[in-house]
Parts: C-alpha cells; structure tokens; sequence
C-alpha cells in the first residue's frame, strides 16, 4: 500500500466512523492530491479488497 493509499483509506475510515461519506473534494483538500490521482488510489484500494462500497447501504465496508 502507498503513503497515498493508507492516507485515502484512514481519512474514509475515519470519516465514516461518524456516517459521514467524504467527498471527492474533502479528499482533495485533505491529502493535497488532484482527483484523478485519488481516483486511481481508491480504485487500487477496492482492487486490493481493502475497500468495498455497499450499493445499499452507500457506505464503506474495509476488510
């Protein structure tokens, strides 16, 4: 896992402890990253089965 990935997957882990999904900006501000770096970074997270995204429930599931 890269520095930016373990960053991305605390601050989502952090943030959705209190049920709240951070936007794509939130990371932005946060990690200081443009958004298609953060997009690929998540998308190597759901890869890895280290994130999953429940449809129904619209929340993170972290393995």
């Amino acid at each position: 896992m890269t520095d930016l990935e373990r960053k991305l997957y605390r601050i989502i882990y952090n943030m959705s402890r209190f049920r709240k999904n951070p936007t794509i900006n939130e990371l932005k501000r946060k990690t200081g990253q443009d958004e298609s770096t953060i997009r690929k970074a998540v998308k190597n997270l759901i890869t890895r089965n280290e994130l999953e995204w429940d449809t129904e429930k619209k929340e993170w599931r972290f393995k």
